[in-house]
């Protein structure tokens, strides 16, 4: 069934639709069949900026928290479908204050199932990240947290919503993530920071992220984890494909990892790969067992003849070439814009 016939005459709930992604999926599903999209999160100011701009009679928004049971239970009366995207993503932040993680993207996860299934909401898709696999850091191991207690509850038969997960890598250009932070940078006539340039991330595009969970959406069974095939550039690329695009006199300075980082990301562990279904576009990674027995959890496990000695990586995958990098952020609609504006003040561009 593809996403148009599964989202037509539905209400769709999007937690944490504020937010980059929130808006990009949002923008989709109002292009669809859809019946009424409920965005909830906590920032009154963009939900006012989201209404003026969309102005659409389907779109509905709702203040709450996803820590606050009670408003998610309200937020999802008479909801079919939920895309659940609330969540700390910022690492540092993360890790200063890792029990506020914590709360919003384990317990907040946690309260969004539970009013999922007491609603009886058909699907729910939950958002995750390549830091969920081998983390290192507290939004990675927070995430992993989010993603097991979507797999543990995709066990339990006595209910009829169907829960699946998407993990993505870099998603270029939404709000905290490193171009905009260039870009700053470039405005300002400073160097472009880069804490170490053999490391490598996935590269996708809010469209494609939003294709993912969509897909997901569409084809998830219980406790299934998409994850889009992507390549991946190092983070020495990505900043020198700025420095030549935007004619940037300053240069690159390397500054040192920092705690939490990592060289390089894995949206598929060597341990999952063995049961990964190639799907195109997309991995299908299937939970270990769908319906395990408690009781019989100590004495019968999965014979393996052989699992790979890495995963999916941003190492492994395709990279891109510095010029293959600076293709793929001109396509960047936000970079064209820069360029322009760039441009526009008397300076000179590719």
């Amino acid at each position: 069934m593809s996403p148009e016939e599964v989202l037509k005459d539905k209400v769709i709930l999007v937690t944490g639709g504020t937010g980059s992604f929130g808006n990009a999926v949002v923008s989709r599903l109002l292009s669809l069949p859809v019946k009424k999209v409920i965005v909830f999160s906590r920032d009154e100011k963009k939900q006012f900026d989201m209404e003026k701009e969309y102005n659409d009679p389907r779109l509905k928004f709702i203040i709450g928290d996803v820590r606050d049971r009670d408003a998610v239970m309200q937020a999802m009366r008479g909801v079919d479908l939920v895309f659940h995207a609330a969540a700390y993503k910022q690492v540092p932040n993360c890790e200063f204050f890792p029990i506020e993680a914590v709360k919003t993207n384990v317990l907040g996860a946690n309260n969004v199932i539970g009013a999922a299934i007491q609603n009886g909401v058909e699907r729910v898709v939950v958002l995750s990240t390549d830091k969920a696999v081998y983390p290192i850091n507290v939004m990675g191991m927070t995430k992993a947290l989010m993603e097991r207690l979507m797999i543990a509850t995709s066990r339990d038969e006595t209910h009829g919503t169907v829960f699946c997960g998407t993990r993505y890598g870099n998603v270029m250009y939404t709000r905290g993530s490193v171009l905009p932070h260039f870009i700053k940078l470039i405005k300002e006539g400073k160097p472009l920071t880069i804490t170490d340039g053999r490391m490598t991330r996935f590269m996708m595009s809010l469209e494609q992220s939003v294709d993912l969970v969509l897909y997901a959406l569409a084809n998830g069974e219980h406790g299934d984890i998409y994850v889009r095939k992507a390549p991946a550039s190092t983070v020495a690329d990505v900043a020198q494909a700025l420095v030549d695009l935007f004619n940037h006199g300053q240069g690159v300075k390397e500054i040192g990892i920092r705690p939490g980082e990592k060289l390089h990301e894995t949206l598929i562990s060597a341990e999952e790969l063995h049961r990964a279904e190639d799907h195109g576009d997309y991995y299908r990674v299937r939970p270990e067992s769908p319906r395990p027995d408690y009781s019989e959890y100590f004495f019968k496990g999965e014979k393996i003849d052989e699992i790979p000695s890495e995963g999916y990586a941003s190492s492994n995958t395709r990279q891109l070439t510095l010029e293959e990098t600076k293709e793929l952020l001109l396509s960047l609609p936000e970079i064209k814009d820069e360029l322009n504006t760039h441009r526009e003040n008397g300076n000179e561009g590719v």
